[in-house]
Protein backbone atom coordinates (compact mmCIF):
# COMPACT_ATOMS: atom_id res chain seq x y z
CA UNK A 1 0.00 0.00 0.00
CA UNK A 2 1.35 3.41 -0.92
CA UNK A 3 -0.67 5.56 1.52
CA UNK A 4 0.88 7.73 4.19
CA UNK A 5 -0.38 8.26 7.76
CA UNK A 6 0.42 11.07 10.15
CA UNK A 7 2.86 10.04 12.87
CA UNK A 8 3.82 13.32 14.44
CA UNK A 9 6.33 14.94 12.12
CA UNK A 10 7.28 11.68 10.39
CA UNK A 11 5.22 9.97 7.72
CA UNK A 12 4.93 6.20 7.79
CA UNK A 13 3.17 3.83 5.40
CA UNK A 14 -0.37 2.89 6.39
CA UNK A 15 -0.95 -0.71 7.25
CA UNK A 16 -4.11 -2.68 7.79
CA UNK A 17 -5.29 -3.35 11.31
CA UNK A 18 -3.85 -6.65 12.59
CA UNK A 19 -1.35 -6.66 9.74
CA UNK A 20 -3.97 -7.11 7.00
CA UNK A 21 -2.29 -8.62 4.02
CA UNK A 22 -3.50 -10.23 0.85
CA UNK A 23 -4.55 -13.51 2.41
CA UNK A 24 -7.72 -14.55 4.17
CA UNK A 25 -11.35 -14.24 3.22
CA UNK A 26 -12.18 -11.15 1.14
CA UNK A 27 -14.97 -10.21 3.57
CA UNK A 28 -12.46 -10.03 6.45
CA UNK A 29 -9.88 -8.17 4.34
CA UNK A 30 -12.54 -5.65 3.26
CA UNK A 31 -13.69 -5.11 6.84
CA UNK A 32 -10.10 -4.59 8.01
CA UNK A 33 -9.52 -2.05 5.21
CA UNK A 34 -12.68 -0.12 6.21
CA UNK A 35 -11.70 -0.28 9.87
CA UNK A 36 -8.16 0.91 9.16
CA UNK A 37 -9.38 3.87 7.13
CA UNK A 38 -11.97 4.80 9.74
CA UNK A 39 -9.47 4.57 12.60
CA UNK A 40 -6.91 6.73 10.78
CA UNK A 41 -9.45 9.43 9.94
CA UNK A 42 -10.81 9.44 13.48
CA UNK A 43 -7.32 9.64 15.00
CA UNK A 44 -6.43 12.61 12.78
CA UNK A 45 -9.68 14.40 13.60
CA UNK A 46 -9.19 13.85 17.33
CA UNK A 47 -5.64 15.22 17.16
CA UNK A 48 -6.60 18.22 15.03
CA UNK A 49 -9.55 19.22 17.24
CA UNK A 50 -7.26 19.19 20.26
CA UNK A 51 -4.37 20.97 18.53
CA UNK A 52 -6.39 23.65 16.75
CA UNK A 53 -9.38 24.21 19.03
CA UNK A 54 -8.58 22.67 22.41
CA UNK A 55 -11.68 20.50 22.15
CA UNK A 56 -12.50 16.87 21.60
CA UNK A 57 -14.25 14.83 18.95
CA UNK A 58 -16.98 13.74 21.41
CA UNK A 59 -17.73 17.39 22.24
CA UNK A 60 -17.92 18.11 18.50
CA UNK A 61 -20.34 15.18 18.11
CA UNK A 62 -22.63 16.60 20.81
CA UNK A 63 -22.60 20.03 19.17
CA UNK A 64 -23.32 18.48 15.76
CA UNK A 65 -26.30 16.57 17.12
CA UNK A 66 -27.66 19.71 18.77
CA UNK A 67 -27.13 21.72 15.60
CA UNK A 68 -29.49 19.29 13.85
CA UNK A 69 -32.12 19.89 16.54
CA UNK A 70 -32.29 23.69 17.01
CA UNK A 71 -35.34 23.45 19.30
CA UNK A 72 -33.38 21.24 21.69
CA UNK A 73 -33.39 17.58 22.60
CA UNK A 74 -33.71 15.60 25.79
CA UNK A 75 -30.57 14.17 27.30
CA UNK A 76 -31.93 10.65 26.71
CA UNK A 77 -32.57 11.34 23.02
CA UNK A 78 -29.11 12.85 22.68
CA UNK A 79 -27.59 9.75 24.27
CA UNK A 80 -29.47 7.53 21.80
CA UNK A 81 -28.46 9.69 18.81
CA UNK A 82 -24.79 9.47 19.76
CA UNK A 83 -24.93 5.80 20.76
CA UNK A 84 -23.30 6.49 24.13
CA UNK A 85 -24.36 6.12 27.74
CA UNK A 86 -26.39 8.74 29.58
CA UNK A 87 -23.43 9.28 31.90
CA UNK A 88 -21.09 10.11 29.03
CA UNK A 89 -23.59 12.56 27.55
CA UNK A 90 -24.19 14.21 30.91
CA UNK A 91 -20.48 14.82 31.45
CA UNK A 92 -20.02 16.27 27.94
CA UNK A 93 -23.11 18.46 28.20
CA UNK A 94 -22.01 19.81 31.60
CA UNK A 95 -18.62 20.75 30.11
CA UNK A 96 -20.29 22.47 27.16
CA UNK A 97 -22.69 24.23 29.52
CA UNK A 98 -19.74 25.49 31.54
CA UNK A 99 -18.24 26.93 28.34
CA UNK A 100 -21.52 28.67 27.51
CA UNK A 101 -22.17 26.53 24.43
CA UNK A 102 -25.39 24.86 25.62
CA UNK A 103 -28.26 25.46 28.00
CA UNK A 104 -30.17 22.93 30.06
CA UNK A 105 -33.85 23.40 30.84
CA UNK A 106 -36.43 21.20 32.45
CA UNK A 107 -38.71 19.50 29.92
CA UNK A 108 -42.18 21.05 30.39
CA UNK A 109 -43.80 17.73 29.36
CA UNK A 110 -41.67 15.54 31.66
CA UNK A 111 -40.18 17.18 34.73
CA UNK A 112 -37.73 14.27 35.11
CA UNK A 113 -36.08 15.14 31.78
CA UNK A 114 -33.75 17.92 30.80
CA UNK A 115 -33.68 19.54 27.38
CA UNK A 116 -30.29 20.60 26.06
CA UNK A 117 -30.02 23.29 23.39
CA UNK A 118 -27.23 25.19 21.65
CA UNK A 119 -26.68 28.79 22.68
CA UNK A 120 -25.88 31.46 20.11
CA UNK A 121 -22.25 31.19 21.21
CA UNK A 122 -22.41 27.40 20.90
CA UNK A 123 -23.87 27.61 17.39
CA UNK A 124 -21.11 29.99 16.30
CA UNK A 125 -18.45 27.74 17.87
CA UNK A 126 -19.93 24.69 16.16
CA UNK A 127 -20.00 26.49 12.78
CA UNK A 128 -16.25 27.17 13.14
CA UNK A 129 -15.53 23.56 14.15
CA UNK A 130 -17.73 22.17 11.36
CA UNK A 131 -15.96 24.25 8.72
CA UNK A 132 -12.59 22.92 9.90
CA UNK A 133 -13.96 19.37 10.09
CA UNK A 134 -15.33 19.56 6.54
CA UNK A 135 -12.01 20.92 5.29
CA UNK A 136 -9.98 18.20 7.00
CA UNK A 137 -12.22 15.47 5.58
CA UNK A 138 -12.05 17.04 2.11
CA UNK A 139 -8.24 17.11 2.34
CA UNK A 140 -8.12 13.44 3.33
CA UNK A 141 -10.39 12.54 0.40
CA UNK A 142 -8.74 14.79 -2.20
CA UNK A 143 -7.09 11.77 -3.84
CA UNK A 144 -10.51 10.18 -4.43
CA UNK A 145 -12.55 11.59 -7.32
CA UNK A 146 -16.15 12.67 -6.86
CA UNK A 147 -17.31 9.69 -8.91
CA UNK A 148 -15.23 7.33 -6.79
CA UNK A 149 -16.62 8.86 -3.60
CA UNK A 150 -20.18 8.39 -4.90
CA UNK A 151 -19.43 4.76 -5.85
CA UNK A 152 -17.89 4.09 -2.44
CA UNK A 153 -20.85 5.72 -0.70
CA UNK A 154 -23.25 3.55 -2.69
CA UNK A 155 -21.25 0.39 -1.97
CA UNK A 156 -21.14 1.17 1.73
CA UNK A 157 -24.92 1.49 1.63
CA UNK A 158 -25.05 -2.07 0.31
CA UNK A 159 -22.72 -3.18 3.10
CA UNK A 160 -24.84 -1.39 5.71
CA UNK A 161 -27.98 -3.12 4.41
CA UNK A 162 -26.21 -6.48 4.48
CA UNK A 163 -25.09 -5.92 8.06
CA UNK A 164 -28.60 -4.95 9.13
CA UNK A 165 -30.06 -8.07 7.45
CA UNK A 166 -27.51 -10.32 9.16
CA UNK A 167 -28.44 -9.06 12.62
CA UNK A 168 -32.09 -9.93 11.98
CA UNK A 169 -31.08 -13.49 11.05
CA UNK A 170 -29.42 -14.18 14.43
Amino acid sequence: MNDIADAGEAHVPLTEKYGGGESGPMSVRTWLRMLSCSMIVEKRLRRRFIEHYGTTLPRFDVLAALDRRPDGITMGELSQMLLVSNGNVTALVRQLQGDGHVTLQQDPDDRRSLIVQLTTTGAAHFAELAAAHHGWIADMFKGVSGDQQRALYDLLSVVKTSIAAESRDR
